[in-house]
C-alpha cells in the first residue's frame, strides 16, 4: 500500500477528525491539530494500519522527512510479524541512518520481548556481544563470567541475586576499543540491568506484577543497543560496557530477606525487600565502571515503578548529582526525539537508606521518593560516592508497553537507545 503524509484536514466524507483517508492510490495521513503533530500522526497512523492488517506499505510524496519515516516505523512494528516497510526514499544518507536505526531497535524489541525461557542470563550477553562484534569485529573484545566464576572476581550482588535459578547469572564485560590501543583511556563505561525474570524473589511479586517481568533486562538492552547505533553511525571512542545479567526466582539457594552482600568496594547492604534486586546487581557494574576511571558513566535500567509513577511511561527519568551530565542526557533525547525527564537526586537521598546491620539496605525509609532512594543505592558504587563525578542513571521508565496504545505496539519500545547513542556521540 502507498501511504502519503499530508498536513491538511481530510475530505468532510473522512469526518472532521480523520487521521486516515482512503484512495484507489493508498492511504493519506492526515497531520493536523485534531490528530496530532507529523510525528505522532506519524506513529498512530502506523499502527492504525498495522491493526487494520495492512502486511506492507511504500511511503510516497513529499510529506515524508527522516524523523516521519521513523516515527512510522514506531508504530508499525509488530511483536508477531514482520511488517515489509519502503522507506520510500534513494537518499542514501537518509538510508543508511534508517537502517542502523531499524537494526539497533529491532534487537532491542525482539529480545526484550523475548521469552524467558528463551532469553536467559547468558544468552542476553552473549547475544548483545554477537551483536556489537558483528558490528566491528576488530574493535571490539569480551569476556562473559558464569556462576562462580563471578565470585573468583568478587562480583557479589550478581551471584547473590542469580544463584536462586538453576540458570546461571552471567556479567558480560565488552571493550569497543576502536583505536586499537590497549593503553587509551576510556570515554565511557555502560551498565546495564539484565534481570532475563523477576518473579520478586521471596519478596514475591503478584501474577499481574510479574506478567511483564521478561523485559526487566531492558536496561542491559537499551545500553547495547545504544553502543550499537553509536558505532553504526561511526563512533571513534573508547566505550566499556557492563551487562549484569540473572534470573530473580525462588528456591532453597535463593537470597533471603536479612541477608547482607559485602561488595568489592567494601560496601554492605542488607537485603530488606528480594524484588529491589536490579540496583543489587548494577552495583557490580558501577564498581568494575568506576575502575576504568572513564569520562562518562551511564546505566541505564528499569528499576522502579516510582518512576513509572512520577512520569508515566512517556518519558525515560534521568537522575544525576552533577546538573550538567543531567542535562547533557535530556538534550541527547530531545535531539533524537526522545522524551526524558530529569527527577531529584541530592546528597541527602544518600541517608534514606539505612540498614542496623549493614551500612545500607536496598529499599529507602518509609515514605521516601523510590526512584531518588534507588539512585542513592547505586551511587554508592560509583566514584566520588557524594557527587557521582561523571555519572548519570536512566530509570527507563519509557521503555515498555504493557498494553499496546495508539502510538506502541505491546512489549518492548527501543525508546532510550537513541538516547544513548547520541551521549556517546557528542561528549
Amino acid at each position: 500500500m502507498q501511504v502519503e503524509l499530508v498536513q491538511s484536514a481530510a475530505a468532510d466524507s473522512w469526518g472532521d477528525k480523520a487521521l486516515l483517508s482512503f484512495s484507489d492510490k493508498g492511504a493519506t495521513v492526515h497531520a493536523t491539530a485534531a490528530t496530532g503533530e507529523p510525528l505522532v500522526a506519524a506513529q498512530r497512523a502506523a499502527r492504525r494500519l498495522d491493526g487494520m492488517g495492512v502486511p506492507a506499505v511504500t511511503l510516497s510524496g513529499d510529506g515524508w522527512d527522516l524523523e516521519r519515516r521513523w516515527a512510522f516505523w514506531a508504530g508499525y512494528y509488530n511483536p508477531n510479524r514482520i511488517n515489509q516497510l519502503d522507506w520510500g526514499t534513494a537518499d542514501a544518507a537518509e538510508l543508511k541512518e534508517l537502517g542502523a536505526r531499524e537494526a539497533a531497535a529491532r534487537w532491542v524489541r525482539e529480545i526484550t520481548n523475548g521469552t524467558p525461557q528463551d532469553v536467559s542470563p547468558e544468552v542476553l550477553a552473549q547475544s548483545a556481544a554477537d551483536l556489537l562484534q558483528k558490528l566491528a569485529p576488530d574493535a571490539v573484545s569480551y569476556r562473559i563470567l558464569r556462576g562462580d566464576e563471578l565470585l573468583q572476581e568478587e562480583i557479589y550482588g550478581i551471584h547473590a541475586v542469580g544463584r536462586g535459578s538453576d540458570r546461571a547469572p552471567a556479567m558480560l564485560q565488552l571493550d569497543y576499543n576502536p583505536g586499537g590501543d590497549a593503553s587509551a583511556p576510556v570515554d565511557f563505561s555502560l551498565v546495564g540491568k539484565g534481570i532475563t525474570f523477576d518473579s520478586g524473589g521471596y519478596s514475591i511479586k503478584p501474577s499481574a506484577g510479574m506478567a511483564t517481568m521478561k523485559s526487566d533486562m531492558g536496561g542491559a538492552a537499551m545500553v547495547t543497543g545504544g553502543l550499537a547505533l553509536a558505532i553504526a553511525r561511526g563512533l571513534q571512542k573508547r566505550v566499556k560496557l557492563y551487562l549484569c545479567c540473572a534470573e530473580n526466582l525462588i528456591s532453597g539457594r535463593a537470597l533471603k530477606l536479612g541477608d547482607i552482600i559485602r561488595y568489592k568496594n567494601g560496601v554492605t547492604a542488607e537485603i530488606l525487600n528480594t524484588d529491589a534486586e536490579g540496583r543489587l546487581v548494577l552495583a557490580d557494574g558501577l564498581i568494575a565502571a568506576s575502575a576504568d576511571e572513564p569520562r562518562w558513566i551511564l546505566d541505564a535500567a528499569t528499576l522502579t515503578g516510582a518512576a513509572k509513577m512520577a512520569v508515566g511511561r512517556d518519558y525515560n527519568s534521568v537522575l544525576s548529582f552533577e546538573d550538567d551530565t543531567a542535562q547533557m542526557v535530556l538534550n541527547a533525547a530531545a535531539a533524537e526525539c526522545e522524551k526524558a525527564w530529569r527527577l531529584p537526586l541530592e546528597p541527602f537521598h544518600l541517608e534514606q537508606i539505612p540498614s542496623g546491620f549493614a551500612d545500607i539496605a536496598n529499599i529507602g525509609a518509609d515514605g521516601t521518593p523510590g526512584a531518588s532512594t534507588a539512585a542513592a543505592f547505586l551511587a554508592y558504587f560509583v566514584r566520588d560516592r557524594d557527587r557521582g563525578r561523571g555519572w548519570v542513571h536512566i530509570d527507563l521508565s519509557g521503555s515498555y508497553q504493557p498494553g499496546a496504545n495508539d502510538q506502541w505496539a505491546q512489549g518492548a519500545k527501543g525508546h532510550g537507545l537513541r538516547t544513548i547513542a547520541r551521549f556517546l556521540q557528542e561528549n
